[in-house]
């Protein structure tokens, strides 16, 4: 049987600290699915949908087991249309646990046969958000060496439109 996940989130952007999740997933799971949710407590984003889609797929082009793809509604109604018996979700800090556990919880409850795997991410990367990253970004900050070069270069390049 093969061993399917969904590694959800908004992406906006894709940072190491989701490369460093997906990379270590794709080690333990055939077939994984980085699927780009639009969230509904988020209201603005920097990046579209197919922005991100695109800046994940060219981020994560040297992995062979990941499909980059995106979804409205619940995710445990997108973990069951690709057939995944796992949701894939990366965790920061101690703050992070709270959240995560209520919509796991949630999630639970809503489809008993699909678990949460959580993975700690690198030490290195324990601080670091997107949403970090576009405040430091915006005002001219350096964020080679936290996201992937392509969204380094994609970051520069929407902030000079403002």
């Amino acid at each position: 049987m093969e061993r399917i996940a969904v590694c959800p989130g908004s992406f906006d952007p894709i940072t190491n600290g989701h490369i460093d999740i997906i990379t270590r997933g794709s080690f333990i799971f055939d077939k994984m699915y980085v699927c780009v949710l639009n969230n509904s407590e988020k209201t603005s984003t920097l990046f579209t949908i197919d922005e991100r889609l695109e800046l994940i797929r060219k981020s994560t082009k040297d992995i062979p087991n990941i499909i980059v793809d995106s979804f409205n509604g619940l995710l445990i109604d997108y973990a069951r249309s690709v057939n995944a018996k796992v949701i894939l979700r990366g965790l920061r800090a101690v703050s992070d646990f709270e959240y995560e556990m209520r919509i796991t919880s949630m999630n639970r409850k809503l489809d008993r046969d699909i678990d949460t795997f959580f993975i700690m991410t690198d030490n290195s990367y324990s601080f670091l958000s997107s949403s970090i990253v576009k405040e430091v970004a915006k005002y001219g900050g350096d964020v080679s060496d936290l996201v992937p070069p392509v969204v380094n270069k994609a970051l520069k390049h929407k902030f000079s439109k403002k």
